[in-house]
Formats: structure tokens, C-alpha cells, sequence
């Protein structure tokens, strides 16, 4: 007869220092109350299609069309012709590809970050991850043996790095530094001299840059993006990307890394990426072939980022909104969908991050995530995805006043 082994029933050891607070807890509990027949607002995740967003129409014509030609795997990197559009638009930015063979397509920019990690990390290697984060580095860190190390990002400053604070926790064991440009979740937009600054730091200690890019396309109040690759074009980064955010195609699982720079000193990683690519076999095909088009069409959002558009208008509404209430201050996002407020802790002595969200759900049905979900290393701030129409966004600026005030 069959019995459970009780050392096969905990979470594995490899598991239990792993948080996704985005998809944790918190979206368990509203998961309950939806099947109770409550409605929730959902400010949690940053996915288009919910909240009335559609995919570009001549998009999904071309994947419909093309499905008959995406029967079978590609290419373990990808398809040729998804790569070189790939490479064209990082040269387009003025990024140096080091070549078409380090060019891979994944499953969303998660998968490659999953990937990157075990690629490049020995146990107890330790990378640099920007503190707040989006917790999939951090995560993906751990899971591959390595530790996290986090960086301050100063909100005085417009939440840009603190380069001496970087300096400072480099140590033999770092390999890398993750820089999120445009940041998730505080929607912060690098400047070039500051990405050169950055670079300067890894070309002294032999670092690769990590580049999560992935909101690139989606910069508004006519600010510029800068790749990074483009700022440090001798340093080795891996600048990653997709289709998910900026072309409203989250379900597609499209995203792309690129390495750039001088990666002489580096073949190890790149054996590591072959290796693993080919393991999975291959992304999803029927999505890379949309991206030459996807790529030769920017234009298909900056009218919802244009002022006046859809997604500017609805961070008006958030940004303006959590403004008005007292003890509550606001670092408008140039970039992005997400805002992240902080609570004056003096004007309300019995907050805590975790505490207020919960509440704001059982009270309100709003479902946000506690600022301590992106490493913050205070319970001050939390996230709001800014896509639901701006009267809802308006709505739950007052709600959330309203909670705060449970806490003063």
C-alpha cells in the first residue's frame, strides 16, 4: 500500500525564502471573496486586456494568419526572422547586439529571467537587485543558488539608484548588477549620464548589467528612453524585452533577451543560455511571428500615453487623487503602469503595509500590493496598477483615504 512520505510534504527547501506578494496571499483572499459572488477591484497586476485594453487589430490578424505556419518548434533561440527584427530595433536604439546566435525569444521576460539566473550563478553568488524590485529577480536569484543583494533606489531623488550605495555592497562574490528601466513599480526613468555612471561601476568590477526594459516603449511627458546597452556600449548587458506590455499582449508570452556589448570575458553565460534554451526547445512560435510586425508598428500605443490618451489620463486620476489626501505623497511615474505612494508614518502611527492592504480588501473589495512585496525595507508604500477607467481610480483614491484614516 501507498504511503505519503512526510518528507515530501513541506515546500522545498529552495522554495521557502521565495515571495511573489503580486500573485500571494493577498489575490488568494480576493480569489474567496469573487467566488462568494463579491466583486473585486483588482490593482494588482499589470495586465491590459481586464480592464478594456485590446491587442493592435492588424496583430492578431497576423498571428491568425500565420498559425498554419507555426506548427512546429523553431529554432531553440527563436525564428530567424523575429531575431533579426529584434536586432534591428536594439541597433534602432543604439545598442550593439553582439551577434544573432545571442539573440533568444522566451515564454514572456519571465521565463528569461528565470533563465539568465541559472545560466550565470554558482551557489552563494550574489547579484545586485534595486530595492524596491520587481520580485521576480529577487526570486529568481534565490532559485538559482545565488543571494540578493539590494541596492537603494532614493524616492527623494526621483527613486534613482544611489551609485555610492552600489559601490558599497560589492563585494568578490557579486556578478552582476539588475537595473529596471523604466522601474517597476515606481515607474523612475534613467537618465543617461546616471546608466553611465552604472556602467563605469560594473567595467571597474568586471559586472554584466542586467537590463529589464520591458516598459520601454510605454514613456510618456516626452521623455526618451535610453537603453542602457547604448549609455555603456563596451560593458557586457543582457537587455530584455517583449511584446506584453507595449503591444497589449500579455497572453502571448512574447519577450526577448538581447546581449550586447563586449562579452569576450563572458562565454560562459552564453554556453549557459544555449544549454538552457535548448532544454525548453523553444518559445512560443505562433507569437514570435508577430514580432517583425509588432516592432515595425510603435506607434500602436502612444496614443493612449499621449496626453489627452487613455492610460495618461487614468494616472492623472490615480496620481491626483492619492495626492489629496492627507499624509499620503505621490512620485508620478514617467513610465509604465504602476504608482507607488507613501504613507506618512507619523501622521498615521499604526500603518503597516500588509495590514492596510488586507483591510482595503475586506472593506472596500480593492486589491493592491504592500510596498514590503518589492523589497522596500519599510511598511510605508504600497503599488496601484493604474489601468481600470478613471472613475473606478478615482473611487479607490477616496476608499483608500478613507481606510487610512482606520490608522491616524
Amino acid at each position: 500500500m501507498y504511503t505519503n512520505n512526510p518528507v515530501k510534504q513541506g515546500l522545498p527547501a529552495k522554495l521557502q525564502n521565495i515571495h511573489y506578494e503580486i500573485r500571494g496571499p493577498l489575490q488568494q483572499a480576493a480569489d474567496e471573496m469573487e467566488k462568494r459572488g463579491e466583486s473585486i477591484l483588482r490593482l494588482n497586476i499589470g495586465n491590459p486586456a481586464p480592464f478594456g485594453l485590446r491587442a493592435p487589430e492588424h496583430l492578431l490578424r497576423t498571428y491568425m494568419n500565420r498559425l498554419t505556419e507555426a506548427e512546429g518548434y523553431s529554432d531553440s533561440k527563436g525564428l530567424l526572422s523575429a531575431r533579426q527584427a529584434i536586432m534591428a530595433y536594439c541597433r534602432k536604439k543604439g545598442m550593439k547586439p553582439w551577434g544573432i546566435d545571442t539573440i533568444y525569444t522566451g515564454n514572456g521576460v519571465s521565463e528569461l529571467i528565470l533563465m539568465s539566473m541559472q545560466a550565470l550563478l554558482e551557489n552563494e553568488d550574489e547579484i545586485l537587485v534595486p530595492a524596491p524590485d520587481y520580485p521576480l529577480w529577487t526570486g529568481a536569484v534565490r532559485l538559482a543558488g545565488g543571494r540578493a543583494v539590494h541596492y537603494i533606489c532614493d524616492e527623494a531623488a526621483g527613486w534613482y539608484p544611489d551609485i555610492a550605495d552600489i559601490e558599497r555592497k560589492i563585494t568578490g562574490r557579486t556578478r552582476g548588477i539588475v537595473l529596471i528601466h523604466p522601474n517597476n513599480p515606481t515607474g523612475a526613468l534613467y537618465p543617461p549620464e546616471l546608466l553611465a555612471q552604472i556602467g563605469e561601476v560594473a567595467r571597474r568590477h568586471g559586472l554584466i548589467l542586467f537590463a529589464d526594459e520591458i516598459y520601454d516603449r510605454l514613456v510618456m511627458d516626452g521623455y526618451t528612453h535610453v537603453a542602457v546597452a547604448s549609455a555603456v556600449p563596451d560593458v557586457p548587458v543582457v537587455s530584455f524585452n517583449g511584446l506584453s506590455k507595449s503591444h497589449l499582449v500579455a497572453g502571448f508570452r512574447c519577450g526577448w533577451i538581447c546581449l550586447c556589448g563586449d562579452w569576450s570575458e563572458q562565454e560562459g553565460f552564453i554556453r549557459g543560455m544555449h544549454l538552457l534554451t535548448s532544454m525548453r526547445l523553444c518559445s512560443n512560435v505562433p507569437s514570435q511571428t508577430i514580432i517583425p510586425e509588432a516592432l515595425a508598428a510603435e506607434e500602436d500605443i502612444q496614443a493612449l500615453l499621449a496626453p489627452g490618451g487613455k492610460i495618461h489620463r487614468q494616472r492623472e486620476a490615480i496620481c491626483r487623487g492619492l495626492s489629496q489626501i492627507p499624509g499620503v505623497s505621490v512620485c508620478w511615474p514617467k513610465a509604465g503602469f504602476y504608482v507607488f505612494p507613501k504613507v506618512e508614518l507619523r501622521r498615521y502611527p499604526a500603518f503597516d503595509d500588509h495590514t492596510f492592504a488586507l483591510r482595503l480588501l475586506e472593506q472596500e473589495h480593492i486589491l493592491i500590493t504592500p510596498g514590503t512585496g518589492f523589497h522596500w525595507n519599510r511598511t510605508d508604500h504600497f503599488r496601484i496598477v493604474f489601468l481600470p477607467a478613471e472613475k473606478e481610480l478615482s473611487f479607490a483614491a477616496e476608499r483608500i483615504g478613507t481606510v487610512l484614516q482606520t490608522f491616524s
